[in-house]
């Protein structure tokens, strides 16, 4: 029985580190309407946390006290969603005969999962001949809320999904974006794969400087024409920078004004997904409804900030708000940048990491020479000097981005009063 749900524990708000790495492989929830009618908060709660996921974002789902009598009633005079999930505590026999009076006012089209309480796989085989698509045992967790609707509406053959991660600066001129752009052809040319960066700053965007293009066609294109958007117009789009490696550049004008309603980036950004292996998200340091939107449905966040005051504040702000928009994903990454500026008063990265509770990914120290060279020349890092330290972090973060290595935790120091002296200078 292919059931996801034996967990012992039952769900009590928090997500597990074993939930958390199951719902990174999941893809997203297609735009569906869901109903459940749940007994106990036991269940109520996992299913509504499930439903504020981001994999869930297109769906619709309504959350109703009482079970099977109670959906009975309801459905007397309302048409039947795609989906209805059903808990019942009811003993195997009764629960046949409710579900026997419920297909009365269910349409064909509509599935059915139900969350019982009684471990019979009797009755498992009876629910599934009789055409309910899933039987969950309770307790069930937000994951498995999410993992067997993905089960029934995700098609197990489609096309796998690129991953997408999104860079953003704690401030402005931290170097969020050379990192970006570094990581990305660190990923295509270490591993062959093919990556897309999609430089979302239109109206200061760097990338095409940093790549030394100068493309007709870029991201406004897609942008304000999502109508168009599918994977052949966005492939005369991309500007092709290495083998593996293309650009969705940003028209870096200021001809217009670029104001965009929170989702005007998820159909261009869905759209790369099924078109390469690695999506690298370029964002700009603002925040907007679609700054927030694109960060939140990101599948790996990772935030560069320099070791100033200001920056672990803004970093504070970024984390403390991804950790209620994606509580059901892994905190950021961090990256220390331009660590070591001659005669600048500097936090120190470990307390700079102590107070925000993240081992940083990478501290990468302040090399004007390398980093000058390489922006004046249009060149990556890897390209001026491959064998400098700068390059090997670079190649560092590529790996544990992509999977193939962790991040190195080191050993903590004293941690420094800093966020204490932050809320002192609120007041």
């Amino acid at each position: 029985m292919s059931n996801l749900a034996y967990d012992t524990a039952v769900d009590g708000g928090e997500t597990s580190q074993q939930d958390i790495a199951a719902m990174q492989a999941l893809r997203p929830i297609p735009r569906i309407s869901i109903q459940a009618f749940c007994e106990t908060d036991g269940v109520a709660n996992p299913v509504e946390r499930a439903g504020e996921d981001r994999r869930m974002a297109k769906a619709h789902l309504k959350v109703h006290m009482g079970g099977i009598p109670t959906a009975i009633e309801f459905y007397q005079s309302a048409p039947t969603p795609n989906l209805i999930l059903l808990e019942s505590r009811s003993e195997p026999k009764q629960l046949l005969e409710q579900l026997t009076q419920l297909s009365e006012y269910c349409d064909p089209t509509s599935k059915v999962v139900v969350i019982g309480h009684y471990n019979d796989v009797g009755l498992y085989r009876e629910l599934i001949r009789s055409g309910i698509s899933e039987y969950v045992i309770a307790p069930v967790s937000m994951a498995d809320i999410v993992s067997v609707i993905s089960s029934i509406f995700v098609d197990p053959e489609a096309e796998p999904i690129g991953r997408s991660i999104a860079f953003i600066g704690a401030k402005g001129g931290v170097g969020s974006s050379t990192i970006a752009h570094n990581v990305a052809w660190a990923m295509s040319s270490l591993f062959k794969s093919e990556v897309v960066v999609a430089d979302l700053d239109l109206a200061f965007g760097t990338a095409n400087i940093n790549f030394d293009q100068d493309p007709a066609q870029g991201i406004a294109e897609a942008v304000f024409s999502p109508e168009r958007i599918d994977e052949v117009y966005l492939d005369r789009l991309l500007a092709q920078c290495a083998e593996h490696l293309s650009l969705l550049a940003a028209p870096s004008t200021l001809d217009r004004v670029y104001d965009f309603d929170p989702d005007a980036f998820t159909q261009l950004v869905d759209t790369a997904q099924r078109s390469v292996p690695l999506l690298v998200l370029d964002i700009p340091h603002v925040w907007t409804g679609w700054t927030k939107n694109t960060l939140t449905k990101a599948d790996e966040i990772v935030i560069t900030a320099t070791p100033e005051l200001a920056n672990l504040r803004n970093t504070k702000n970024l984390v403390d708000m991804f950790k209620r928009l994606r509580p059901n994903d892994p905190p950021p990454k961090l990256i220390i940048n331009q660590a070591g500026v001659p005669k600048r008063p500097e936090i120190a990265s470990s307390d700079f990491a102590d107070s925000l509770g993240i081992s940083p990914m990478s501290v990468i120290p302040f090399e004007p020479l390398l980093f000058g060279n390489a922006a004046n020349n249009g060149r990556m890092l890897g390209e001026m000097d491959a064998k400098n330290p700068v390059v090997g972090m670079v190649n560092e973060i590529a790996h544990v981005l992509t999977g193939r290595s962790e991040i190195k935790v080191k050993k903590k120091a004293g941690l420094g009063n800093l966020l204490g002296k932050l809320s002192r200078n609120k007041k």
